[in-house]
């Protein structure tokens, strides 16, 4: 997974960041994005897509990540901004803003990113399945992965009638049944319910 990287340290570029988001087919919630560089020649085992690695796996190595990490960047964007703005729009705010945080400490010579275009000058590639092929990226996922789940906790306690703690957002009939019971709250996404729910909704 650092055929990328390598290519980019051998030909004399130091800093490479890796940009992911996560939460982007979610009913509930931020959209979150990590940007994380790892310093020259760094392997970190076990390392891969977030979505192939158990909760465990993400939570062994999200400290692992961040304490050799050279900077981390996280960016959040709100189920109201995902509803003005859609959601291809929202994960790439929510990248600028993980980019943007990142550089605060380290800025970045190149971005390798998931399958988007991040909106800086920084050099940059889009690699399509990039948290499964590049080092960077996947490291980026799993700090985006575990800070959103994170946050589902805290969403929980606050709206426990949708088991968010479980589910984390997602479509799943749990979820889609709360909802039909208790109607949206504030932090759902409004224009994904409408395409995935039948049934009148009070929306507020």
């Amino acid at each position: 997974m650092l055929e990328y990287e390598r290519d980019l340290w051998q030909s004399g570029i130091r800093f490479v960041a890796g940009i992911d988001e996560v939460g982007r087919g979610c009913l509930f919630g931020d959209v979150v994005a990590a940007a994380v560089i790892l310093p020259e020649g760094c392997e970190i085992e076990g390392i891969n897509d977030s979505k192939k690695l158990s909760e465990k796996k993400r939570e062994e190595l999200y400290p692992i990540i961040t304490e050799r990490a050279l900077g981390i960047g996280i960016g959040c964007v709100s189920a109201s901004v995902v509803d003005s703005i859609n959601i291809k729009q929202a994960a790439r705010l929510a990248m600028k803003k993980a980019l943007e945080q990142l550089s605060e400490s380290v800025v970045p010579d190149y971005l390798l990113v998931d399958a988007e275009k991040v909106d800086s000058s920084i050099r940059q590639l889009a690699v399509i399945h990039g948290d499964a092929l590049s080092q960077s990226i996947a490291a980026a996922s799993i700090i985006a992965k575990v800070t959103r789940d994170r946050l589902c906790l805290q969403w929980d306690m606050e709206f426990p009638e949708y088991g968010i703690a479980a589910h984390k957002g997602y479509a799943t009939k749990a979820h889609r049944e709360a909802i039909l019971e208790y109607g949206a709250c504030p932090l759902h996404r409004k224009t994904f319910l409408k395409g995935l729910l039948n049934e009148q909704l009070e929306l507020f």
